[in-house]
């Protein structure tokens, strides 16, 4: 391992690549700790539990925790995301935009323009909320993270939304010259990096409030040598799995026909077209929890407005339906995520086109009969491998709350081994690899693996 990783700097393209891509999310991780202009910065710090926890824990986990910091990239890369997830879905109903898609280079473009300007629009309206929510943080009796002079009027909203705005627009661009000068996935990086850099602290948390420091006879309701070790297995094998999923393949056979030209003949050769287990990625993950945002924040402002009564009893009993703790937020969540992993490929994945594409080609699966045999044959396989696939990913996603109620080590730190967070760094990390592994190559340098292997899909 070490000896790959000093080629890479023996490369200067590559060398040059990596240096920038690492000063891009120094930049990240600086702005992440300037406050938004209003704020108190010396009680910032104690509103953290707040803002950082709940409903906006998983927007504070992409932020690499610049949302309980109150900073100027509270928002995150997420507005981005979530607008190229809607134009990616309207896309696929909309005939415009699907005739842009077509174009190639061009149409992409375009359709990146219309991300950004939704990009902005997505900002303003977060920003809004959070400006607000911030603005009535009271972190003791009379002592607010707005000073009493800043909060009178709309200014700090304003200037909070800008700032905000502002902040995220600066990370598209981070993002875009990481894409261009850099290596890897500009914008899965900075979502790497933020949750990746919220783990030493949770893991010092965990040590100073969960850990006795006497390993051997631990107190009642500490952890001792034999629970750290446990844990450390079970992270281990957590992060297994997702590879596995991550790089699970279900590899089709295709035929080329043969086609004989004069006395030659062509063609008759074989490949595999390869089916990825986890074709819908953190897709599902991301949607379920959004969704399951919006009844626990509805219900308890309803809740809280309702003063008592009998709809107060009820605004509870919901709120308590779709809260973290309950066993029915688990069941709708595990339901969500199923549901739009079948969802989220249907969109992506198209068999009556592929089977077309094949016939059209000239080229057929061993066995079974061009045009619709072939569609109905890989929507077939496609519904098996994504079943198996969301079932990996729902245990996946919930593994953090089996972890938080088995061990009681805090939401924040059981987020380590498993939802979205870990799904998103292997992937990223794996996709990173693979190709500083292919510069590597090209320059015939032996790649991460020895005896010539390669980082590559698994088939399942």
């Amino acid at each position: 391992m070490i000896e790959p990783l000093i080629n890479c700097f023996r490369i200067p393209e590559l060398r040059k690549k990596i240096l920038f891509t690492f000063g891009m999310l120094v930049v990240f991780r600086i702005g992440a700790f300037v406050p938004v202009p209003g704020v108190d910065p010396t009680v910032v710090g104690e509103a953290a539990g707040q803002l950082g926890s709940g409903a906006l824990g998983i927007v504070d986990m992409f932020s690499g925790g610049a949302l309980s910091k109150c900073a100027v990239f509270g928002l995150g890369i997420m507005p981005y995301i979530s607008a190229s997830i809607v134009f990616q879905l309207l896309a696929t109903v909309i005939k415009p935009l699907e005739e842009l898609q077509k174009e190639g280079e061009p149409g992409q473009k375009k359709i990146n323009q219309y991300t950004r300007y939704a990009t902005v629009l997505l900002c303003i309206v977060q920003g809004l909320f959070l400006a607000r929510m911030i603005k009535g943080l009271e972190v003791s009796s009379g002592v607010y993270v707005v000073p009493t002079g800043v909060r009178e009027g709309f200014g700090f909203e304003i200037t909070c939304i800008l700032a905000l705005t502002a902040g995220t627009i600066f990370l598209m661009w981070i993002g875009e010259q990481i894409q261009e000068h850099g290596i890897g996935n500009g914008i899965s990086l900075l979502i790497m990096a933020g949750i990746v850099a919220r783990i030493p602290p949770t893991l010092v948390q965990v040590w100073q409030t969960q850990v006795d420091p006497n390993l051997v006879n631990p107190a009642a309701d500490k952890i001792g040598i034999v629970g750290l070790a446990g844990m450390a297995i079970m992270y281990v094998l957590v992060v297994v799995g997702v590879v596995l999923l991550n790089q699970g393949q279900r590899r089709v056979t295709i035929q080329t026909a043969k086609q004989i030209k004069g006395r030659r003949v062509f063609g008759g050769q074989r490949y595999y077209l390869p089916l990825k287990v986890g074709a819908a990625g953190v897709i599902p993950i991301i949607f379920a929890q959004s969704l399951l945002m919006f009844p626990q924040m509805i219900f308890n402002r309803m809740a809280a407005s309702a003063g008592g009564g009998f709809w107060a009893i009820v605004w509870q009993k919901l709120y308590a339906l779709f809260s973290y703790e309950s066993f029915s937020y688990l069941v709708i969540y595990v339901i969500l995520i199923m549901f739009f992993c079948f969802f989220w490929t249907a969109v992506q994945f198209n068999p009556i086109k592929m089977a077309d594409d094949m016939k059209e080609h000239g080229n057929f699966i061993p066995g079974i009969r061009p045009g619709k045999r072939t569609s109905e044959y890989f929507e077939r396989v496609m519904t098996r491998i994504t079943l198996a696939g969301a079932a990996f990913i729902s245990v996946i996603a919930i593994m953090p709350y089996i972890v938080q109620r088995s061990t009681d080590i805090g939401m924040r730190a059981a987020y380590i081994y498993g939802g979205t967070g870990m799904r998103i760094v292997v992937g990223v990390a794996l996709d990173l690899v693979q190709k500083i592994e292919n510069h590597l190559l090209m320059r015939h340098y032996d790649g991460f693996l020895k005896g010539g292997a390669r980082i590559k899909g698994r088939q399942g």
